[in-house]
């Protein structure tokens, strides 16, 4: 089987060319011209935006599988470029779309979006289920809903294999400190080497939020791309929220370093949703995964991570 992963060189991606090699998975995978990234797959440099050069590429390398992981995938950066988050998960999904639609074949695709999908949850919808309503809250979650619906148009319009996935919130080793997780361990390792004051700095901690491993995660991609149903959306999560605040708590029972904590008006959003929490029931039914590492060990493997890579 070949697989092509559109956007491998980011956080997720690395973990799913892991996992994929392990199944024994012939794999090719795009990346932007400045992103450093090296690995023994086939590497492509490809932008999203230019459909013509998605074209060549599928023509060239025939895949079986594609796994669409290219985003602007921060809601903070949303907010503070949004016509740039539109161009890449918008018109850089109807790109490869209909690059994949001109194809004298149908190689499947799984495109990735969000749980904040879901946005202004009510208290009665938690957890929430796949056909819930979509009320997204910010910039980011808007444009994942226009790629879900447009890889539904596109399912049942033109006769395309695509699955849809709803990914809530993934953590672990070397995610980026524009998220939260990696954000409160990268503080706390700094604080430790006495590279920073004993301060974290943070936003809103009583949102509740449904954090998986990334491992689980890509684990859960490689199933639904092989069994999940065309033109449906699957929740890929744990299952179960909880509150930043007791994700903070667990992070500094990790440590013997005095720490305060302290409110960073910049780090709060315009509108921020109280709970997110999946329903992973469709998934579980349609491949049998289930969340294998628990979120303390991921919590302690993210925080070790920075622990070695702060200088």
């Amino acid at each position: 089987m070949k697989a092509l992963i559109v956007g491998g060189a980011g956080f997720v991606g690395s973990y799913l060319i892991d996992h994929l090699r392990e199944c024994k998975w012939s794999i090719c995978v795009t990346k932007m011209q400045h992103e450093d990234f090296k690995s023994d797959v086939e590497i492509f440099d490809l932008n999203i935006l230019i459909k013509d050069d998605i074209v060549n590429l599928l023509n060239e390398i025939k895949p079986d599988y594609i796994f669409h992981l290219a985003a602007q995938s921060s809601v903070a950066l949303s907010w503070k470029n949004p016509a740039l988050t539109i161009d890449v998960n918008i018109k850089g999904a109807v790109n490869l779309l209909d690059a994949v639609r001109e194809l004298d074949y149908k190689p499947r695709i799984l495109l990735i979006g969000s749980g904040e999908e879901y946005g202004h949850i009510k208290q009665e919808e938690t957890p929430i289920t796949e056909d819930n309503a979509t009320r997204p809250g910010n910039i980011y979650a808007a444009t994942k809903v226009a790629q879900n619906l447009i890889g539904k148009i596109y399912s049942e319009a033109y006769n395309m294999d695509i699955v849809m996935v709803r990914a809530f919130n993934h953590i672990g080793p070397n995610q980026t400190p524009m998220f939260v997780v990696a954000d409160f361990c990268k503080q706390v390792a700094e604080i430790e080497k006495g590279l920073k004051e004993p301060v974290i700095k943070v936003g809103n901690l009583s949102a509740q939020r449904d954090f998986t491993d990334v491992r689980d995660v890509v684990k859960a991609y490689a199933l639904l791309v092989q069994n999940g149903k065309s033109g449906e959306t699957y929740n890929v999560g744990s299952g179960k929220a909880i509150a930043i605040d007791d994700v903070l708590k667990i992070i500094l029972s990790m440590t013997e370093a005095d720490i305060k904590i302290e409110v960073d008006e910049n780090k709060l959003r315009p509108v921020d949703v109280p709970i997110i929490e999946a329903d992973v029931t469709k998934l579980t039914s349609a491949t049998g995964w289930h969340r294998s590492i628990k979120l303390e060990e991921t919590i302690a493997d993210t925080l070790n991570y920075w622990r070695l890579n702060i200088n």
